[in-house]
């Protein structure tokens, strides 16, 4: 299964997947403000990523019925015309009824993608010449739907981005992702980078070379893993300062060369999430914990509902 075909499932499935944040639309309108965190979430408050696509109604009810404050939003499935303001009236209404904050957007195609060391450098992110563009204009998308519901974070997969920073590549990728970034300085947010494809040193890189302020990291505790890139606790070491999204993740290192480890329930994997957190906290880190479970149906359901336990359980001593 596509990593993220099952974000964009229907009924109980689609229940389980997402992003945004809630802001004040004055403030969004300035981009001379600053972003800061959304009015009413908790430190590290245990959010759930979801893909409203299809039946937005049914999936924030679900969030809200398992016990979560925030949620994630996963916005593909409205690429190419979708992001309406219609749609963005129905999406606040919906996220107050259910007492929702929406912590950040997402969209990472539009397709090819393929999430594999074969086939994942030619197709994912920001880095394919052949999708950049495409992409781009997704991401602008979504920033400006991210304004109309008041999120002032959006995030994305920016690729294998070269190790080497002479690689011809890399110079197109600096460029994009600062176009990306201006964009979204324009709607008052943060553009995240999500951990994954690269090395943490290498995307420390990108934040330099591309320069701007609003430039962040989404930090995925198992992508690291699973890309076979970094152990995240030692990853937070270096891109800590920058983080400003979490999805809370497990897994294991890769044992096929040619595809990605295996992702695990929360607590089953490699993922020393105390330590993570504890690190963070000292950072100052005060966003949400998104919980992001790559199964589907019952079973995903059943997943989330364990991992939210799992994980504030260990909330509960950081700090102490």
């Amino acid at each position: 299964m596509d990593r993220r075909q099952f974000l964009g499932a229907a009924g109980a499935v689609a229940a389980m997947s997402g992003i945004t944040g809630m802001q004040g639309e004055a403030r969004m309108a300035n981009p001379a403000v600053t972003p800061d965190e959304p009015k009413g979430l908790k430190p590290m408050a245990v959010g759930l990523l979801v893909s409203p696509f299809g039946a937005p109604e049914k999936v924030f009810e679900r969030v809200r019925e398992m016990g979560f404050s925030n949620c994630f939003l996963s916005l593909d499935g409205y690429i190419g015309g979708g992001f309406t303001k219609d749609l963005a009236e129905g999406f606040r209404n919906l996220l107050a009824r259910n007492e929702l904050i929406a912590t950040a957007v997402e969209v990472v195609g539009p397709a090819p993608l393929k999430w594999n060391f074969l086939e994942g450098p030619s197709t994912i992110g920001l880095v394919p010449e052949k999708t950049r563009a495409a992409r781009i204009d997704a991401l602008r998308q979504a920033s400006d739907f991210a304004r109309m519901i008041g999120v002032n974070q959006v995030q994305t997969h920016c690729g294998f981005i070269p190790e080497d920073p002479a690689d011809p590549k890399y110079p197109g990728t600096v460029d994009a992702i600062r176009a990306v970034a201006q964009h979204c300085r324009g709607n008052a947010q943060y553009f995240l980078m999500e951990t994954g494809q690269e090395t943490p040193t290498t995307m420390s890189r990108m934040i330099r070379d591309v320069a701007m302020p609003n430039l962040a990291v989404g930090l995925d505790t198992a992508n690291l893993i699973l890309y076979g890139k970094a152990n995240p606790v030692d990853a937070v070491d270096i891109l800590g300062p920058h983080v400003r999204s979490v999805h809370a993740k497990d897994g294991m290192w890769p044992s096929d060369p040619s595809n990605l480890g295996e992702e695990v329930l929360i607590g089953k994997g490699l993922v020393d999430f105390k330590q993570v957190f504890e690190k963070l906290h000292k950072l100052g880190y005060t966003g949400a914990i998104t919980i992001e479970r790559e199964t589907s149906g019952p079973q995903q359901i059943a997943d989330v509902k364990a991992e939210k336990l799992y994980l504030e359980d260990v909330l509960r001593g950081i700090g102490d």
